[in-house]
This record gives structure tokens, C-alpha cells and sequence, in this order.
């Protein structure tokens, strides 16, 4: 019976530390969603790891590296218009394992001219404690 019971209690443990996880991946994004909308391309990479590793997977071709990866985004997005308003639609938070997450979800922006979207799928790890973007495939 004691077995049955501890059994239960890590389990439940478990549920709550992958819950408070979850909960850390969507702050990440809702963070990004707010940099981006106050024109903040700077404030919107926090939730990237800041390291050569980083892939980010665009329409064009992957980027490799945290500097390489905001250059995309300060080229493709130089002023606020340019970045309009950008809203998340969160599918799925999976978190695999205590220092991974899945994360898919669709994007878009609206803009004076136009609305363009398109989903994305993210790879988080935590790092030094924090949940970070590791690989972005955007499109």
C-alpha cells in the first residue's frame, strides 16, 4: 500500500512540475508577443538561447546563431510598421522530458496593408533554469 501511495504522490508531483513548465514556455511567449508589439526586436530575443547553436528555419533557408538570427529579423522588420501587431494561437505545449518542450502554434500579424500568418513549431530547453527557443521552424 505505501508503495501504491508513493507511486501516486511522485506522480502527481510530476503533473504539477510539467503544469509549472508549461506555464513557463507560454510566459516565454506571451513576453515575446509583447516585445514585439512594442517594437522590441531586442526585448522579443530573450526567449531565444543567445548562443551559436540557435537554428531558426524561415521560407529562405535555416539560420544558425543567436546574432545571425536577430540580423533576419532587424532586416526583415525595421520599424514598427513593418512588425504590426502579432498574435499566438497556442495548439500544443508538450513538455517531453524536464529540460525539453515541444511547442506548436500559428502566428499572425496585422498590419496597415496586410495580415500575414503561418504556423511554427518550437524546440525550448531549459538552460541555466530558464526555458529557452532552441530551434524555430517558422513559415
Amino acid at each position: 500500500m505505501k508503495t501504491i501511495i508513493t507511486f501516486f504522490g511522485l506522480l502527481l508531483c510530476s503533473y504539477s512540475l510539467f503544469a509549472q513548465d508549461k506555464e513557463a514556455v507560454a510566459k516565454v511567449l506571451e513576453d515575446q508577443r509583447q516585445a514585439w508589439n512594442r517594437g522590441d526586436i531586442d526585448g522579443f530575443m530573450h526567449g531565444y538561447w543567445k548562443s551559436d547553436s540557435l537554428v531558426f528555419v524561415g521560407k529562405d533557408a535555416p539560420v544558425y546563431g543567436w546574432q545571425k538570427t536577430i540580423e533576419r529579423y532587424k532586416r526583415g522588420y525595421p520599424d514598427k510598421a513593418a512588425m504590426g501587431e502579432l498574435t499566438f494561437n497556442i495548439i500544443q505545449v508538450k513538455i517531453l522530458d524536464n529540460d525539453n518542450a515541444f511547442v506548436l502554434g500559428r502566428w499572425r500579424l496585422k498590419r496597415e496593408k496586410d495580415t500575414p500568418g503561418g504556423y511554427f513549431t518550437l524546440w525550448f530547453r531549459k538552460i541555466g533554469g530558464e526555458w529557452k527557443i532552441v530551434c524555430d521552424h517558422t513559415s
